[in-house]
């Protein structure tokens, strides 16, 4: 082939796959409004601080150490990953165009970005779970572990050529290996932190803890959304010819299918259940049947794709209400959407893709979820012995954003407007009547 035509494919691939990168790494936004939205007021502050830190930790110590474990360049065995640390040199010219058949056609570079932000993605899941009670800083020390070995290990076993792609384990952007995997990890820390105060009666009744800005929790489902179309579309890998630019074009074609599906359906159950649409669950539905489609995005037809997010409504709808009939506290949702409808997801790859078997897809994501609930419960459980990871009690009725980052979200409507108002005279007979906007413990929880 013309040298020109080779380089122009390797140009046109990279180029595709950081153009995915950009849109996975929208999708921290995405998770930062989402769960912003979802949580009191008072946690506003610390939810957005959280998701910024834990981005850039999640890409420091993905750089440094959890690419190469993830993808080593020499496994110790197809179970225990080798090690090396930081990056190595991109492609040479020559080995791109020397036509080997496992010849490079895009940046090494554009590879290591596009995953790091998968990990940090894989993080934010758990940070959505643990909202308004985990203290900032274990959350943070916490990702290190994360993002540089506990997750590059259990994606390794898949996508860096381990024991479970051995043995024909199938899971095409990371149903479980990315979103099953943050709700095992999310679980283990949910269990360890407890639920937020209030949250259940003493008789197990589920009190209902509203989120204060669902406009901003709609926004973060859309941006959620729309950076799923790079999520998955980039897992194709490349672009730059006839048959892999329909591949991509029907992958985002069938991302969206399952979307709008999960979203309608969601909200039709919630109806039915409760006789209200309830906008929480349709943001649900929606963000489910994106992770249900993501474990196989090419190969359903766009019809089946909407009957594999139709069922993922369903399922997210229904994890939702078993979680809290455990009393196990999830602020957004994030176990039930990635867990519940990643592994309906998994086994939904049977239904397009003849290489997938029952067995292979069982042991896959029993592996991945026990590896990443037990990795993460015995990390946060020494954790919790250096560095408290819950917040007190009293820290937790006042809010984390006074007491983590020392500010609030929405000055003028908090506790302390009054005394940072200069225009606020406390011997005016207005002052005596003026009360800030804040919620009682009794409603709140």
């Amino acid at each position: 082939m013309d040298p020109m035509i080779i380089e122009l494919g390797y140009a046109l691939d990279t180029f595709y796959f950081l153009m995915c990168t950009a849109l996975v790494m929208w999708m921290a936004a995405g998770f930062a409004m989402l769960e912003a939205g979802l949580v009191r007021s008072k946690n506003t502050v610390e939810i957005l601080n959280k998701n910024v830190l834990l981005y850039g930790v999640a890409c420091t110590v993905y750089l440094f150490v959890g690419y190469n474990i993830m993808y080593p360049s020499s496994p110790v065995s197809s179970l225990i990953p080798g090690i090396d640390f930081l990056l190595g040199e991109d492609h040479t010219l020559e080995s791109v165009l020397s036509g080997d058949e496992d010849a490079p056609y895009y940046s090494s570079m554009a590879d290591f970005i596009f995953q790091a932000v998968f990990a940090a993605a894989t993080m934010s899941i758990v940070s959505g779970a643990v909202a308004e009670r985990m203290r900032l800083w274990p959350f943070l020390v916490f990702a290190i572990f994360m993002v540089s070995v506990i997750y590059p290990v259990s994606g390794y076993w898949k996508w860096g050529g381990g024991f479970l792609d051995e043995m024909g384990f199938q899971d095409f952007a990371g149903s479980i290996v990315v979103h099953a995997a943050g709700a095992a990890s999310a679980l283990a820390a949910v269990i360890l932190v407890g639920a937020r105060k209030g949250k259940y009666g003493p008789n197990g009744e589920v009190r209902p803890i509203p989120g204060a800005n669902l406009p901003m929790a709609t926004l973060g489902m859309f941006i959620l959304w729309m950076g799923w179309f790079g999520f998955n579309g980039g897992s194709e890998l490349k672009i730059a010819n006839f048959e892999e630019a329909n591949a991509v074009a029907k992958i985002f074609v069938n991302t969206n299918a399952a979307a709008a599906a999960g979203a309608v359906v969601a909200a039709l159950f919630a109806k039915i259940l409760f006789g209200k649409t309830d906008i929480t669950m349709t943001i649900n539905g929606a963000l489910a049947g994106l992770v249900s489609i993501t474990a196989e995005p090419l190969l359903p037809s766009p019809g089946l794709s909407v009957l594999i997010g139709a069922v993922g409504g369903i399922v997210v709808v229904v994890s939702v209400l078993a979680l809290d009939k455990l009393k196990l506290d999830d602020p957004v949702g994030a176990i039930s959407v990635h867990g519940s409808a990643g592994i309906w997801g998994i086994f939904a790859v049977m239904l397009s893709n003849s290489e997938a078997t029952f067995m292979g897809q069982l042991i896959g994501t029993l592996v991945i979820i026990a590896w990443m609930f037990i990795a993460s419960f015995v990390v946060l459980f020494i954790l919790n012995l250096i560095m408290p990871l819950r917040v007190s009690e009293d820290e937790e009725l006042e809010g984390m954003d006074i007491h983590e980052c020392g500010m609030l979200a929405y000055p003028e409507f908090g506790p302390a407007s009054q005394a940072s108002d200069p225009y606020h005279d406390s011997a005016s007979p207005s002052s005596t009547t003026r009360t800030p906007r804040v919620s009682s413990p009794a409603t709140t929880g």
